[in-house]
């Protein structure tokens, strides 16, 4: 069976973000008014990637289980990374973990075990920005990732397959993406084959369409281009979304339509999820 490989400094995985920073990236979450998409969008990506430092994190420092890249496509396909990382595309998580752009306080509320909340101030590291231009090149994007992931898997040839998670709000303004995911997907290691996963982020106030197995429960045409570029879920995943309390059935699809913010998080939560011991 597919997607079992361990998980190793030797033998590490990679997990490569896309994300949409088109115009349309300014409008607000649709059950939430309050709220850009781009900014919602980047703290869920910084909140990522610090629980990915976390989990990564032993007594003798961060270990390089995962190397992680983040594209942006809005007018332009580029790295996102900020800072000292400017310009690379795949890092080893021990140079996120040491390289974030600013370290900010923020204010949270959290259990004052008597039944009540309390406020607390926490350290949050910011990585990726929000940002915006015209245009969305999720074509240009995804062959660009293409090309990145090719350039790990030669290197390491026998790893936990490499998962895409790209999120976007709008239509694809170069070319039908259809090839380009294809192709990206028909890349793989010797335990499988790459992941790509795909989230539609709201602008209106209706239900998110999560994870589903059927193209006919999707109105829309793009939702529909949307289904079909996303991969089936691999079993270990298909296994911790329904451990997550997802409904997931055999031929359920790595994809969410009318995302809200919170289905943005439990998406990015879902789609790094990886059901093997690291050693």
């Amino acid at each position: 069976m597919s997607h079992r490989a361990e998980i190793s400094r030797s033998n590490p995985t990679c997990i490569l973000l896309l994300v949409d920073q088109s115009r349309s990236m300014n409008e607000p979450f649709g059950l939430q008014p309050k709220r850009k998409k781009a900014e919602g969008v980047a703290d869920a990506i910084n909140r990522l990637l610090q629980n990915l430092v976390l989990k990564c994190a032993k007594v003798e420092g961060v270990r390089d289980y995962f190397h992680v890249g983040l594209l942006a496509y809005g007018g332009e396909v580029r790295s996102a990374w900020g800072g000292s990382l400017a310009g690379e595309e795949l890092i080893p998580i021990s140079r996120v973990a040491n390289h974030p752009i600013r370290v900010e306080e923020r204010r949270r509320q959290v259990e004052d075990g008597a039944g009540g909340l309390v406020e607390q101030t926490v350290k949050f590291p910011i990585w990726f920005e929000p940002r915006t231009a015209k245009g969305t090149p999720m074509s240009e994007a995804l062959e660009r990732a293409g090309a990145i992931i090719a350039k790990f898997l030669e290197r390491y040839p026998d790893c936990y397959p490499p998962m895409v998670l790209n999120l976007t709000d709008g239509q694809p303004t170069d070319a039908n993406p259809l090839p380009a995911a294809q192709a990206l997907c028909a890349l793989g290691s010797t335990d499988g084959q790459v992941v790509l996963f795909n989230a539609h982020l709201s602008s209106t106030a209706d239900a998110p369409i999560l994870f589903p197995a059927e193209e006919s429960l999707l109105r829309d045409p793009y939702a529909r281009l949307l289904f079909r570029i996303s991969s089936l879920f691999p079993p270990p995943l298909r296994q911790a979304a329904r451990d997550e309390g997802f409904l997931i059935e055999e031929m359920s699809r790595g994809f969410v339509f009318n995302a809200d913010l919170i289905s943005v998080i439990r998406f990015l939560d879902i789609g790094t999820r990886v059901a093997t011991r690291m050693q």
